[in-house]
């Protein structure tokens, strides 16, 4: 007897027969998890499990795949072929584990991704019923990383960083792109909208540009450092960075450095007055002469 209709039983009279008809199609078959994986790489293998508990009482019938709502894989202990396969695009079982619990497929192709569904059920006579279900997709991942271009060699304060673009790798999903700026992320104000490209073969590429005016402040050591991150959910992660010279922010650094030895030279020469002496420019010994020979010259002329 299935352990919901027993429970039921176990009510008062007046409400047996409302409990039992709603709970005539259920049982104390449960599915414990369903793992499907988010996301899978052009090529590789997809591994998915299917888990349940089956009541007191309860005798496994089938366990059943979907994808899509069309079937492709099932399990009945009873049978004579108790495991069979059914030709699906895309989807193709490569190995099984004896109860149909967990299947493998491989190679994973573009089709494979979609929706998936684990479906058990029990034995007569109420052939209770469980099934859940989670999406799948395949990407295929860029074989490059990002490309950055448009960028000029050296940037002065004022300047305008602008049609600076990134460019991913064809991928599907599309990429997402992301700047920074010295390690910071890009201020929204400095994106230009993304563009998507799709081409012949479904693969994507993306685009972002970034525009902003050069400040003080985006320099480090005298370098800008623009960076751009490409990612596909949890499964490719890569980046391209190029360091730009500031022009004048190398020259602010010159003037401080020479400024700060001129202090040095003067904080030394307060504590020692011979080496204020020594700090003074050195008078040429020829100019007394120099002069005493101008100044007869001189007198001769005012005269």
């Amino acid at each position: 007897m299935n352990c919901a209709k027993a429970e039921a039983e176990k009510e008062p009279l007046t409400e047996k027969k409302n409990n039992y008809s709603e709970a005539k199609g259920a049982s104390c078959l449960e599915l414990l998890e369903l793992r499907v994986p988010a996301h899978v790489p052009l090529g590789t293998r997809a591994a998915l499990a299917c888990r349940w508990a089956l009541g007191p009482t309860d005798v496994l019938y089938s366990v059943k795949w979907y994808k899509d709502g069309k079937e492709f894989f099932r399990h009945v202990p009873r049978e004579k072929e108790p495991r069979r396969k059914f030709p699906l695009p895309g989807v193709d079982v490569e190995r099984s584990s004896p109860n149909g619990a967990n299947v493998t497929l491989h190679p994973a192709v573009l089709e494979t991704g979609g929706r998936y569904r684990c479906e058990v059920s029990g034995e007569r006579p109420l052939f209770p019923t469980v099934s859940d279900h989670a999406d799948m997709t395949v990407v295929a991942l860029p074989d490059h990383g990002p490309t950055i271009t448009g960028s000029r060699v050296r940037y002065q304060i004022g300047d305008r960083v602008q049609v600076v673009n990134c460019t991913s790798g064809r991928s599907r999903p599309a990429t997402r792109l992301a700047w920074y700026v010295n390690g910071e992320p890009a201020p929204a104000a400095a994106l230009l909208p993304p563009t998507q490209e799709r081409h012949e073969d479904g693969l994507e590429t993306t685009s972002l540009v970034l525009d902003f005016k050069v400040k003080p402040k985006h320099f480090r050591r005298g370098d800008l450092k623009l960076k751009c991150l490409a990612t596909i959910a949890t499964v490719y992660w890569r980046s391209n960075e190029e360091s730009v010279q500031g022009e004048r922010m190398k020259g602010y650094a010159r003037s401080r450095e020479l400024s700060d030895a001129s202090r040095a030279d003067r904080v030394q020469a307060a504590g020692n007055p011979g080496a204020a002496a020594r700090a003074l420019p050195a008078v040429p010994p020829l100019l007394p002469a120099i002069l005493l020979l101008y100044k007869p010259t001189l007198l001769l002329q005012n005269t």
